[in-house]
């Protein structure tokens, strides 16, 4: 199971938001290259970027500084946020990106979907957010009023083979993960699943390393990494710790 930091930007900076109000954010570091070398120094397998910019106008915004990432660091990386079309999909892997994250376009535009899933592969992911279990796109701005387990079905239908599942109400709120509600869309899933939102404390990782078996692929954390509740080289011990 791997434990994937986040490196989420907005103007050009490294900033975590609660539950994705734009108007509730901190800033954790000016330069987001800084955050991920410290996350690579400390062991992280792979980065999880954001351009929160581009979850809000629909387009990669803020490409020159992901890019300045990728050329950064030699863990692999994957990006969400604005990546809504075939173009900024080449945009992101011109800029050095390994996978891409396909949430608004799966639900507005699925047969642009079906044709980055299909193409890309491996290397493009599901996005599935969702806020009290009905799914949330455009930046979390939108509900769509469809259940998230509709909806996982739905983006494997159009070819999905990972999953990127963020409990929206969790995020950003160091409360701690809603296990229920990631083993629902885990066990639901036919196709490995990354968890995202509410990662606090190590016990967050031992709860939900007992849900790889049943394919859970990993966990991504941000705020409790910038916080400190949370020790990376710690998490990664319990991830990977062989399962019983």
């Amino acid at each position: 199971m791997e434990i994937i930091p986040a490196v989420d930007i907005r103007d050009g900076k490294c900033v975590r938001l609660l539950r994705g109000d734009y108007d509730r954010e901190t800033v954790f570091a000016d330069d987001p290259v800084e955050m991920a070398l410290r996350w690579e120094t400390e062991g992280a397998p792979r980065l999880h970027i954001v351009d929160l910019d581009g979850a809000r106008e629909g387009c990669l915004v803020n490409l020159d500084t992901i890019a300045r990432i990728t050329a950064a660091v030699k863990i692999p990386t994957e990006l969400g946020g604005g990546i809504r079309t075939l173009d900024s999909t080449n945009q992101a892997l011109d800029a050095g990106i390994g996978r891409v994250i396909i949430g608004t376009s799966a639900a507005a535009n699925p047969d642009v979907a079906e044709t980055i899933f299909r193409t890309l592969g491996e290397q493009a992911v599901a996005g599935v957010d969702a806020r009290n279990g009905i799914v949330s796109i455009k930046g979390w701005r939108q509900d769509i009023g469809e259940s998230v387990l509709q909806f996982v079905k739905r983006v494997e239908g159009l070819g999905a083979r990972r999953i990127i599942f963020t409990d929206i109400a969790q995020d950003g709120t160091l409360e701690g993960v809603n296990i229920a509600r990631v083993r629902e869309v885990v066990e639901a899933a036919n196709v490995p699943v990354i968890a995202a939102g509410g990662v606090t404390y190590i016990r967050d990782i031992v709860a939900l390393k007992e849900l790889e078996p049943s394919g859970l692929d990993g966990v991504i954390v941000g705020k409790a990494l910038y916080a400190g509740t949370l020790k990376l080289k710690e998490a990664l011990r319990v991830a990977n710790q062989p399962t019983q």
